[in-house]
């Protein structure tokens, strides 16, 4: 009688494990599977013969608010690389994404690809109210490359010529607030990076990743240094939120923390979070994304009593 006690406690205590685990599993593919309306492969511009696309991913209850967010990594780009639930916290609180594709490298310049995802914070700030987002208060995101190239829109982006011929280009590519993962800052600084191969020159795994002139260590310092968010820091640096593991060897941590010194001796707002033992990439980064989302909501919502 004990024993059949026993068995009996043991199989009620396993069922209810797989009870609250069923109920964990089931709650987190909920959470990662919001309710969106997806429009895919809204053509952009035009990058060699290629098609530049952004995908609209809207919410179930949109905030009125826009996060463009950069698809790219190692500056290279794809239809099918972007993922809802890997923006689930952002579309929970109401933003609508547009995931921004480019023409991957070595086909097309990092340089081409700057000017490219500038055109894209154009078009979408041109088509904002079609989507039903404040064109003034856009964020941007992305990881790597893709956090490269935001900090490229917040530290160059700005009004296109109003004399161009498509109203999209006289649009601004400026973004109001940045949320992102390691970043490259300093092209011609790349420190510990494994990347680095000591001669000054741009990183190894990427030469043809920036022309074919980029070996001229004369000619790499100008391309370097404009392609370098670091350089080209002011007081009007959006606020920006980084998340940088101190384990990277690819991009070191010290990417970050140069970038944030330096941006806040020029009057920058930029809050560094550094994930212990966080090498490029993390299985828990996806939670992180749950800090983006209060960053954007602390500023791009209109404050109280703000239009």
């Amino acid at each position: 009688m004990k024993l059949r006690r026993v068995l009996r406690a043991v199989l009620l205590a396993a069922a209810a494990v797989l009870v609250v685990a069923g109920v964990l599993v089931g709650s987190l593919w909920v959470y990662f599977h919001p309710r969106i309306d997806r429009i895919s492969g809204l053509v952009y511009g035009q990058r060699h013969g290629e098609d530049l696309t952004v995908d609209v991913v809207r919410p179930a209850h949109p905030n009125g608010l826009g996060i463009v967010l950069m698809v790219s990594g190692g500056w290279k780009s794809g239809t099918n690389s972007f993922h809802p639930w890997m923006a689930a916290p952002l579309l929970r609180r109401g933003y609508t994404i547009f995931a921004v594709c480019h023409v991957s490298q070595p086909k097309a310049t990092v340089m081409e690809i700057a000017e490219d995802v500038n055109r894209a914070v154009r078009y979408v700030r041109h088509h904002s109210r079609d989507y039903g987002v404040d064109p003034q208060r856009l964020g941007v995101t992305g990881g790597s490359a893709g956090g490269h190239l935001s900090l490229m829109l917040a530290t160059r982006g700005g009004p296109g010529p109003a004399e161009a011929p498509d109203p999209v280009d006289r649009e601004s590519s400026a973004v109001q607030a940045v949320a992102i993962f390691y970043p490259v800052t300093d092209l011609l600084n790349l420190g510990k990076s494994t990347e680095n191969l000591g001669d000054g020159g741009p990183p190894k795994s990427f030469v043809k990743a920036f022309g074919p002139h980029s070996t001229n260590l004369a000619v790499w310092k100008v391309i370097g240094r404009d392609l370098s968010p670091i350089y080209h820091l002011t007081s009007n640096l959006p606020p920006v939120l980084i998340f940088h593991g101190d384990a990277d060897t690819l991009v070191p941590l010290d990417q970050s923390e140069r970038f944030q010194a330096q941006a806040r001796a020029s009057g920058g707002t930029v809050e560094l979070v550094v994930h212990p033992g966080g090498e490029h990439g993390w299985l828990t980064m996806v939670w992180d994304v749950r800090r983006f989302a209060k960053w954007f909501d602390q500023h791009l919502r209109p404050k109280a009593g703000k239009s």
